[in-house]
């Protein structure tokens, strides 16, 4: 496996590992970004056994000792897994995350204590800014969020969108129905009451870049790509 990188927005750099194992014959890719400012923040870990890879991803854009802040969305090994070897390697790093996830789990798993974010604050990193954002069980976790940089548009959706191959870097293509069919074989989004509504509340963000954890990040009209993901869920599960 290899880690390629990325620029799909101004300052935000996407790390991709395409896994071919995983649902063959297409493969999955892990994606991470690295959102580059005064205080760089990445959101997303990789796993433990990928840390050695992303990291060296990573010190492409800039020193390893130069991260400020670790996140990701929810508590899953490949959003979290490595997030100690991320603390030991960037001495002046924090985790930052939800008020909850640091209260359930992160409080006690973390080698350092985490900034507890509250729903709405913003971290300035100098150059960006990154709203934090609470979507308990979208897509799943009680302790889910994303992350939506302001001055680009770009929204971190964390599971949201995800998809199946190793598709390009940036795509203006339909996502929802990719979205759809992973969904189909994988099975992993919560379908709570609320579950399209918080999804129509992101696409009110109107972002310009979605960036996907797992499949190609999007640019064109966001709103339109939440809504009609937010429709396929109501129209196919009944919520």
């Amino acid at each position: 496996m290899s880690t390629t990188v990325d620029e799909i927005a101004d300052g935000i750099f996407r790390l991709s590992t395409w896994v071919p194992d995983i649902a063959p014959p297409a493969g999955f890719t892990f994606n991470q970004f690295l959102v580059v400012g005064d205080e760089p923040l990445l959101f997303h870990t990789g796993p433990r056994a990928m840390f050695p890879l992303v990291s060296e991803a990573v010190a492409r854009v800039l020193p390893v000792e130069r991260l400020r802040w670790i996140t990701f969305g929810h508590v899953e090994a490949d959003e979290c897994g490595s997030m100690n070897e991320w603390l030991a390697a960037a001495p002046r790093s924090e985790i930052a995350h939800g008020g909850l996830g640091c209260m359930v789990s992160l409080n006690d798993m973390a080698d350092r204590p985490p900034r507890p974010l509250a729903d709405g604050e913003v971290l300035d990193l100098g150059g960006k800014r990154v709203r934090h954002i609470d979507t308990p069980h979208v897509p799943h976790a009680w302790e889910a969020r994303v992350l939506y940089e302001e001055t680009t548009g770009t929204l971190l959706c964390g599971d949201l969108f995800t998809s199946l191959g190793n598709g390009p870097v940036l795509t203006a293509d339909d996502i929802v129905q990719p979205a759809m069919e992973a969904e189909a074989i994988f099975r992993a989004t919560c379908l709570a009451p609320d579950t399209a509504a918080v999804m129509r509340r992101l696409g009110d963000l109107a972002p310009n870049v979605l960036a996907l954890m797992h499949g190609s990040s999007f640019n064109g009209d966001g709103a339109k790509a939440l809504y009609d993901l937010a429709a396929e869920y109501e129209s196919q599960y009944s919520i």
